[in-house]
């Protein structure tokens, strides 16, 4: 504004002096035309006015020139006004631009969005109006003029204004642009308008086609023709099942044979074609949802008041899909990493495996380690490799970076913690137990009152069989913190020793029983030669001595069969050589009466 004001009051000041020069120059042609007219007898009188006009002349003329002079430097001035003014415009839209692209990396457009379909973006406001405000109005003004019939049939133009270049349809303004517009867009107003013009006029006719009768019959056409294909596709795909279903009974009846898992019969040919049914089942219906996850958007399609909600049917079934499919694919990397992690920790599994069965069969001896530890001993480094095995694909998972994930990981090992103390304590006094080895399976012992063999060891309990046959299951942390007595591993070793008391009065010479006990245990199954049998004589009594016999046994497990037969052998040698096995009680009367010491002794004397 300031520039056109500049402008009109040089204009104001040039047409003054403009309008001068034509006065003079008129004045001029009358005084020649006069002198050149004038009678002879006002000669002098002419030639005084020429000599005074040609003075008037000169002064005018002078006058004249510098009014010239004046014009050509108020039109300098001018000029530089004018250049001026431009670079000031030059500058303020290089800064408009300037700022219009940096605005650009973190501006998002406002879309006009007509009929589900984007047709430009507007990033400007305008007066009062917002870019959204903007949008709203223009997507508003299109579907009036579009949805409106009583409006002819109009072309869209653009109609330039003062500082506005407005697209028109017919009389009706659908959008008004501004230079911050095109500035956004890195073009010109005229330019913009003209990429919209077809943008704005392809839609508005196709809005206007959309709500015409032929239009709508044809799309209530398709409507149906589409629920008949599906009903069509609905029937063959359950006639073909039908006939899936009658052919998977037949091969049941013909090919099918029941699944043996040694002795257990894990399914029947019954129970195998009810699983073949249920899996056709599932892959029916899955058909199905693959039809009217098809078919249902394409009904919605086809009018267009129902168009978005297509849309939006069609991405809730579409994007579970993609994102599942996409959360696959990227997972994939991980998935590898998983995978050699696994097999490394198997390999090395499988060589721990075959070192400890090289130990256990005594084909691999290490000092200091025992056969027996290399089985529980595998199983504990087994297991560590697995727990370093999920502590290394943990990071790896899907979702284990969530917090319900980590929430779920944190409840879980609450609960161990809290309810597995007993249970702790139990494992760590089997491992103790297993390299303690104070027996192994198959041993003989007995534990505080309990007496069997050792049928299960196992990092909770371990169990015994006694000669009852009972089963008695004992925790570990109970054995920990009791004394076991191990038969077998005497046995084994030294030889176990087993032993009975008799007590045979003092009538009997001691020798003499000595030596019936020793031939008794020799000749009782399972009695070792070597070491020899032998007697202890454990007590005096007032009324009997007692002998103990000892014999050397290898089986442990036999010793209630073989302490039966010592016990049997000892009653018939005794009664062979007619000593009674029996406990007296004297009554010694000093009046005279035998004694009781054996006649031997009393010979001696």
């Amino acid at each position: 504004m300031r520039i056109f004001r500049f402008l009109f009051f040089i204009v104001l000041i040039i047409s003054p002096l403009l309008n001068a020069e034509a006065q003079l120059l008129e004045k001029a042609g009358q005084l020649i035309h006069t002198t050149f007219n004038g009678s002879g007898n006002d000669s002098v009188i002419v030639e005084n006015h020429i000599i005074s006009d040609s003075a008037r002349l000169q002064e005018l003329e002078l006058q004249l020139q510098e009014m010239k002079l004046n014009e050509i430097l108020l039109r300098t001035e001018l000029d530089k006004a004018v250049n001026l003014n431009s670079s000031a415009d030059s500058i303020r839209l290089a800064e408009q631009k300037l700022r219009v692209d940096s605005l650009r990396e973190h501006t998002q457009g406002v879309p006009v969005v007509v009929d589900g379909d984007t047709l430009f973006s507007l990033y400007a406001n305008r007066g009062g109006y917002s870019a959204l405000d903007r949008a709203t109005m223009v997507s508003d003004n299109i579907l009036k003029i579009a949805h409106d019939r009583k409006m002819r049939n109009d072309t869209i133009h653009a109609l330039e204004t003062d500082g506005y270049t407005d697209i028109m349809y017919g009389d009706k303004v659908i959008l008004s642009l501004t230079d911050n517009d095109a500035l956004w867009q890195n073009t010109t107003r005229k330019e913009l308008a003209q990429e919209y013009i077809p943008l704005l006029d392809s839609k508005i006719s196709e809005l206007r086609e959309g709500h015409s009768i032929k239009e709508i019959l044809i799309r209530a056409g398709l409507f149906i023709l589409v629920l008949a294909v599906q009903y069509l596709l609905f029937k063959l795909t359950n006639y073909l099942f039908r006939k899936l279903r009658a052919h998977i009974l037949r091969f049941q009846e013909n090919r099918l044979h029941p699944i043996f898992i040694r002795d257990y019969e894990l399914l029947n040919k019954e129970q195998q074609g009810k699983i073949l049914i249920f899996l056709s089942n599932l892959v029916r219906y899955f058909i199905i949802f693959i039809q009217l996850t098809f078919s249902v958007p394409i009904l919605f399609a086809i009018f267009p008041q129902t168009e978005k909600l297509a849309l939006k049917i069609f991405l809730y079934i579409l994007e579970p899909i993609k994102m599942i499919f996409t959360a696959v694919v990227e997972y994939i990397p991980n998935l590898f990493i998983i995978i050699i992690i696994w097999l490394c920790i198997k390999y090395l599994i499988k060589g721990i495996r075959y070192i400890a069965r090289e130990i256990e069969n005594e084909k691999l001896k290490i000092s200091g380690f025992y056969p027996d530890w290399a089985r529980p001993t595998f199983n504990i480094v087994r297991f560590l490799l697995y727990a370093f095995m999920i502590a290394m694909i943990y990071p790896y998972l899907p979702g284990s970076d969530s917090g319900v994930f980590q929430g779920i990981s944190v409840f879980v090992g609450l609960i161990i913690s809290l309810g597995s103390s007993t249970v702790i304590g139990n494992i760590i006094a089997g491992l103790v137990i297993t390299y303690m080895r104070p027996f192994k399976l198959g041993d003989r012992i007995r534990l505080n009152d309990t007496t069997g063999n050792v049928i299960e060891k196992t990092p909770f309990v371990t169990r015994l069989r006694t000669t009852k046959n009972e089963v008695v299951t004992i925790p570990n942390s109970f054995i920990m913190s009791s004394h076991t007595v191990n038969f077998s591993e005497s046995a084994r070793q030294f030889g176990l020793i087993i032993h009975t008391t008799v007590t045979i009065g003092y009538d009997a010479p001691w020798r003499q029983v000595h030596q019936l006990l020793i031939n008794a245990a020799r000749m009782t199954p399972g009695v070792l030669e070597h070491p020899k049998p032998f007697v202890l004589e454990t007590e005096l009594q007032d009324y009997y001595p007692c002998y103990q016999i000892n014999a050397y046994i290898k089986d442990a497990d036999k010793i209630g069969d073989i302490m039966t037969a010592l016990h049997q052998n000892i009653q018939d040698i005794f009664n062979e050589a007619g000593v009674e096995i029996m406990s007296p009680h004297y009554y010694a009367k000093r009046d005279g009466s035998e004694s009781t010491i054996p006649q031997e002794y009393r010979n001696a004397d």
